[in-house]
């Protein structure tokens, strides 16, 4: 699922910086983004790449070997 970066101007006129919203497409996280804010015009919109993973999967089996090791 790809995460996208919104700016918005709110219908009373406040601006918003940085929205994160994840959808299938631009569309979709704008669809998702109307019914947070609804009549908020969209200033900025930029696509995050979520190639980029902060952890890594650990199977069950690592994590027995890393408790038994402690052990």
């Amino acid at each position: 699922m790809l995460k996208f970066d919104f700016s918005v101007q709110t219908r009373y006129g406040q601006k918003i910086d940085s929205i994160l919203i994840a959808g299938r497409d631009q569309a979709d996280a704008e669809r998702k983004l109307m019914q947070m804010y609804r009549l908020c015009t969209v200033m900025r919109c930029v696509t995050k790449n979520t190639d980029e993973k902060l952890w890594q999967a650990t199977s069950v089996e690592d994590i027995l070997t890393l408790i038994s090791k402690d052990s």
